[in-house]
């Protein structure tokens, strides 16, 4: 059965401003791939792969709204693999892939550029300092112990302070265990089981009162925040730290970078929640909601032990896996001390 779908597409892909792109786009999630496919003609795809290109551009330039909009669609569109849907979605559209891989590779491209490749040589071959090597790299980093952390949420942080800070966080703690699930896929022997007792502790080991996305969710009810609120609050660096999490978990090339981006998550968490912890037990709010953050104080710190000496030095066996886990780090690290730098000035310009 056909569908009609109106395409108000124009003439030319300069007339489309990033913002009127997304909509466009996103005005599609919800066509049968198929249809979607059929009736967007050769021109109206080459007016949007067009616009796409010229918002890459855009944020790779330094233009904040379109950076935004940029990471704004990315999140949309992965939606598409990471929700079950409630009705007909356009997953598998082959214009969509297009669209992705576009916003992906120039997402990448741009984080590459703060990722000093020189580093990544120095990187001694064998397993065990190998690890050391990259610990240390992430200790002379700006992201390791953070002042937003340290300084700002520990002792001068307010609720509301806190309410904005979990809304940012839930693009990767709230779904930790989906980013697990992804990047196991393809492993096998200490690895895999490494990823299997981590996204064990994440299903509360068999609990569902304890499921760690449960728990985090609790956060929301006590600042009364509703799943039509986050995407809004959302900054262009937190659904940047979201999508470089999905990006890397979903594809296979990707599994190094995902085993330095979630290691250097693990390795961080521990520290930066007791601040938290210290804030909300500072504040007096209800114990329901910290749940989460206590618990990861204690099983971060085995999760991210586990994750060096089991998944980390066995892959460092090989050239190519220690270059690409270091990139993960990397990654992982500059994008997560641009989000905090962009935190802490916020924060404090409120005060």
């Amino acid at each position: 059965m056909s569908v009609s779908v109106e395409l108000a597409l124009p003439r030319c892909a300069d007339a489309l401003n990033p913002r009127a792109l997304v909509e466009i786009i996103s005005s599609w999630l919800h066509i049968p791939a198929t249809e979607l496919d059929l009736t967007v003609n050769a021109d109206q795809r080459r007016i949007v792969i067009e616009a796409v290109r010229t918002m890459n551009e855009l944020a790779g330039g330094g233009d904040s709204a379109a950076f935004h909009q940029q990471q704004l669609l990315l999140s949309r569109l992965y939606g598409l693999v990471l929700r079950l849907p409630q009705a007909v979605t356009a997953e598998g559209s082959v214009v969509l892939h297009e669209v992705v891989r576009l916003l992906e590779e120039a997402t990448l491209a741009r984080e590459d550029h703060g990722v000093d490749t020189v580093l990544l040589d120095e990187a001694p071959a064998d397993p065990k300092d190998y690890l050391s090597w990259l610990k240390n790299l992430a200790r002379r980093h700006p992201a390791y112990k953070h002042p937003y952390y340290a300084e700002f949420i520990r002792d001068r942080a307010g609720r509301e302070d806190l309410r904005t800070y979990v809304i940012q966080e839930s693009v990767v703690d709230g779904r930790f265990d989906d980013l697990l699930a992804m990047m196991q896929v393809g492993t096998a022997d200490d690895a895999k089981l490494e990823i299997a007792r981590n996204y064990w502790d994440e299903m509360g080991n068999g609990d569902a009162d304890q499921v760690h996305t449960h728990l985090f969710n609790q956060i929301f009810q006590v600042f009364d925040i509703g799943a039509d609120e986050l995407e809004g609050a959302l900054t262009a660096e937190a659904l940047l730290s979201g999508n470089l999490a999905v990006m890397l978990c979903r594809y296979r090339r990707l599994y190094p970078e995902a085993v330095g981006f979630l290691g250097m998550t693990e390795w961080f968490a521990p520290d930066r929640f007791v601040q938290v912890v210290h804030a909300w037990e500072r504040l007096g709010l209800p114990d329901v909601g910290i749940v989460y953050h206590r618990l990861h104080i204690t099983v971060d710190s085995l999760h991210a032990a586990g994750w060096f000496h089991n998944v980390i030095i066995p892959a460092a066996e090989s050239p190519a896996m220690r270059r690409g886990i270091a990139r993960g780090a990397l990654l992982r690290l500059n994008s997560s001390a641009r989000y905090l730098d962009e935190r802490l000035a916020e924060a404090r310009s409120r005060s």
